[in-house]
């Protein structure tokens, strides 16, 4: 959901190529060759990746290829594959690799250089690989997200900093990602880290653990399977999201809502930046590049 505007502005660019719409000759079907199928691109990216059949099709049509998608868990994940899979690659682009996990990517040499024309667009503090290995996608704030009518009572009342989530009032409220495998849990212990210093940050977590904070692989698993506002299924009130998740449940409710059911608590929040890159060993590099 969080990935609403990075789809609508592919689809918008792809359905801008126009086509031939004139009758075309008949021909003579006995001397027609074999019709080769397309090449196949393939590209890798996690598993909260959405983009409309719509802007795919127009960009098979458009580029003359297949594109397979290729879901591989939480962006940590989909990292760890790629590089161990970098002799062998399994996929001609990586998309979604985000700001906490590119050094690792980096580090491991798994991208081509390759400067977009677009590049110019984008803000230079978004730019930053020297050799143009990583194109910058989306950037979204990572924040704690509530479920307001748990707390609608005021007892106790919505969490407003970091330091509230230690309380007892809050205790086994809260849902956070593994940042081992999430780019989400990444980006929070980050924040934590920022915010309590290279000891401090420890002693938080040790009383997040006190106050039985619930771990799970992914963002998906902790939003929509543990978190319990919203489209969540979960008891815990308390989650690890994005700025944009109130919004998307807006967007994306099954029934018209007139305003969202939970709230992002701005204290605290982390800035995540996803980046694009074709893959070494890719067999397709132009195409990985349209």
């Amino acid at each position: 959901m969080r990935r609403l505007a990075t789809a609508l502005s592919i689809l918008l660019l792809a359905s801008c190529n126009g086509g031939g719409g004139g009758p075309k000759p008949s021909r003579d079907h006995a001397s027609e060759s074999p019709v080769r199928p397309p090449p196949e691109l393939v590209l890798m990216t996690h598993d909260s990746f959405a983009l409309p059949d719509e802007a795919i099709s127009a960009f098979e049509d458009e580029q003359g290829v297949s594109l397979r998608i290729l879901r591989s868990g939480d962006a940590g994940s989909m990292v760890n594959q790629a590089i161990l899979s970098r002799e062998h690659p399994v996929a001609d682009v990586l998309f979604g690799v985000d700001s906490t996990f590119l050094s690792r990517a980096l580090a491991a040499d798994i991208f081509l250089p390759y400067g977009s024309s677009e590049l110019s667009a984008v803000p230079e503090v978004f730019q930053v690989d020297a050799r143009q290995r990583v194109t910058p996608i989306d950037h979204g704030e990572v924040c704690l997200n509530i479920d307001l009518e748990a707390f609608a009572t005021g007892d106790p009342p919505a969490p407003e900093t970091l330091e509230d989530l230690t309380l007892p009032e809050y205790r086994g409220m809260l849902v956070v990602q593994d940042p081992a495998s999430s780019s989400v849990g990444l980006a929070f212990l980050l924040a934590t880290i920022d915010r309590f210093g290279e000891e401090g940050w420890r002693e938080y977590w040790a009383a997040l653990r006190e106050n039985d904070v619930l771990v799970t692989d992914g963002w998906e698993d902790a939003y929509y399977g543990r978190f319990s506002g919203g489209a969540g299924e979960g008891d815990r009130p308390i989650v690890v999201s994005y700025a944009s998740s109130p919004a998307a449940e807006v967007i994306f409710a099954e029934t018209s809502l007139s305003e969202a059911p939970t709230a992002a608590v701005l204290d605290g929040c982390y800035r995540q930046v996803e980046f694009a890159g074709i893959l070494q060993g890719t067999d397709e590099p132009e195409l990985a590049g349209a």
